[in-house]
């Protein structure tokens, strides 16, 4: 078999465990959902406040409970790998003439198929509330491009761990440099109503630019110079945490 093909048969492996093992991928499914109504319902004041740049709660956390959905939607594919280590049947991957390129390469991309489901409910959810999306069918867009690449991120940050622990035992590591990552950006507060030591990191975190391309169609039009930032900061992380993975991978022994 090609590389390519073993890929695909690696990656749809990972999808068909969403029906087999639901519980597994159902967090991720109503963790979104159920973060929206909270923040939505107890921070609905949050508008009032002068420069805010949405018009509704919805209009600024829904994007936001979409990526980080997505984000866990992500490393649902490795906790995969770390469940196979520990049953002992990810040694077969490994004795197995596969490469460890196609290996590695199929959970990612089930990572970016994984990702794009709290897209869509979310986006059902818009629909729902009554939500507007001034951007229209670009700020659809750019919301599932942030949500494709975040997955792929949460899917080699995920990988990257779990081949070196090799087991679950890895799991609260994986989702806390996630929270980390979300809860010091500007997840629930726009970059210049923060102040102190929060600005400064919000304003250097690379989720600060992938939110606002998520966001930029829930609160007017899409435009290059809100695009850019969260392209070159998706890129980024996707590169550094795909060669983390990668070099877990190299060393990684049956």
């Amino acid at each position: 078999m090609s590389s390519t093909a073993i890929t695909w048969a690696v990656a749809k492996r990972s999808l068909m465990l969403i029906p087999r093992m639901p519980s597994t991928f159902f967090p991720s499914l109503i963790m979104p959902v159920f973060l929206t109504i909270s923040f939505s319902g107890a921070f609905s004041g949050i508008v009032e406040l002068p420069g805010f740049p949405a018009d509704t709660s919805l209009s600024w956390f829904i994007p936001m409970t979409t990526i980080q959905g997505a984000a866990f939607a992500g490393i649902t594919t490795g906790m995969g790998v770390a469940r196979d280590f520990e049953s002992g049947f990810y040694d077969r991957f490994l004795a197995s003439p596969a490469s460890r390129t196609s290996l590695l390469g199929g959970p990612l991309l089930a990572a970016t198929f994984r990702g794009l489901l709290p897209v869509i409910l979310l986006l059902a959810i818009t629909l729902i509330t009554g939500t507007d999306i001034p951007g229209g069918p670009l700020g659809v867009v750019s919301l599932m491009l942030a949500a494709t690449g975040v997955s792929l991120i949460g899917g080699a940050w995920s990988t990257g761990v779990a081949l070196r622990s090799k087991s679950l035992q890895a799991v609260p590591l994986i989702q806390a440099g996630l929270f980390i990552g979300f809860f010091l950006s500007t997840a629930q507060m726009p970059i210049h109503l923060l102040t102190g030591w929060l600005h400064t990191v919000a304003r250097f975190n690379p989720m600060t630019n992938i939110l606002q391309l998520a966001r930029q169609g829930y609160l007017g039009d899409v435009t290059w110079s809100t695009t850019w930032p969260g392209l070159v900061a998706l890129a980024g992380a996707a590169v550094g945490l795909i060669y983390f993975a990668h070099r877990g991978m190299r060393k990684v022994i049956p």
